[in-house]
C-alpha cells in the first residue's frame, strides 16, 4: 500500500513538473519580446522566479526523490529495459530543466543570447520526452 502512495505522489509531481516545464519557456519568449525595465519584462521575471521557486524546482527533486524511492521499494524494477530507457530520458528532462533555469537567469541578467525563435522549439522539447517516458511505463515496448 505505501509502494502506491510513493507511485502516485511521483506521477502527480511530474504532472507539476511538466506542466512548469511547458509554461516556464512561454514566460521567457515574453520577456525576450521586451526590455530589461518593461513593465512585461518585470512581470515575466517575477512570474518565472516563482514559477521555478515553487513549482519546477520541488517537483523536481520530489519527482526525483520519489522514483528513487520506488526503486529501492521495488529492485526488480532495475533489471527491466524499458526502466533502463524511462531513466535516461528522465535524466535528459532534468537536463532540459535545468537548460531552461540557466537561459532563464540570462534572460533576467539581459545577456541572454538565444532567440525568441530557438526557445519556442526547445518549449517542445519536454514534451517529446515525456511521451517517451509514458510509452516506457505504460507500453513496456521491451
Amino acid at each position: 500500500m505505501l509502494y502506491l502512495w510513493v507511485k502516485a505522489l511521483h506521477v502527480i509531481f511530474v504532472i507539476a513538473l511538466m506542466g512548469g516545464l511547458l509554461v516556464y519557456p512561454r514566460y521567457k519568449i515574453h520577456q525576450l519580446s521586451s526590455k530589461p525595465g518593461d513593465e512585461l519584462f518585470e512581470t515575466m521575471k517575477d512570474a518565472s522566479g516563482r514559477l521555478r521557486k515553487i513549482i519546477l524546482n520541488p517537483s523536481l527533486i520530489l519527482v526525483w526523490v520519489l522514483g528513487i524511492t520506488m526503486l529501492v521499494m521495488n529492485q526488480n524494477l532495475l533489471s527491466q529495459p524499458w526502466m533502463h530507457v524511462k531513466l535516461l530520458l528522465v535524466l535528459i528532462l532534468s537536463g532540459i530543466h535545468g537548460y531552461f533555469i540557466g537561459v532563464g537567469k540570462k534572460i533576467d541578467r539581459g545577456t541572454a543570447t538565444i532567440t525568441a525563435k530557438r526557445l519556442r522549439m526547445m518549449n517542445e522539447v519536454p514534451f517529446l520526452l515525456m511521451i517517451g517516458i509514458v510509452i516506457m511505463v505504460i507500453v513496456r515496448p521491451f
